[in-house]
């Protein structure tokens, strides 16, 4: 069994800055890729960033220069640095893993719960 879990969400100000983490752990035998996608209300979601196994990234253009992607911590958790946060950053941000499980012989997707980030003054 994967769980992907996601922590540092919260309240922050226009401006400010927020990290999120998201940490896999179970029966994982490898991991192609990891992103953030982010739902705000009555809205569709979206992709945010993606990070595959050789560090090549991906950003979405509303995030490109204000948000970075990385996996340079621990193993098998992926960060997400949001810096100059605007209010329509707000929303639910996923992290999401495309990986292979010791009990499968395929990859497929994996998600977390989710994490609330809302940005207001």
């Amino acid at each position: 069994q994967v769980q992907l879990v996601e922590s540092g969400g919260g309240l922050v100000q226009p401006g400010g800055s927020l990290r999120l983490s998201c940490a896999a752990s179970g029966s994982i035998f490898s991991i192609a890729e990891m992103a953030w996608y982010r739902q705000a209300p009555g809205k569709q979601r979206e992709l945010v960033a993606t990070i595959t196994g050789s560090s090549s990234t991906h950003y979405a253009d509303s995030v490109k220069g204000r948000f970075t992607i990385s996996r340079d911590g621990a193993p098998n958790t992926v960060y997400l640095q949001m810096n100059s946060l605007k209010p329509e950053d707000t929303a639910v941000y996923y992290c999401k893993s495309v990986l292979k499980a010791t009990t499968t012989p395929f990859l497929r997707d994996y998600w977390g719960r989710g994490t609330q980030v809302t940005v207001s003054s």
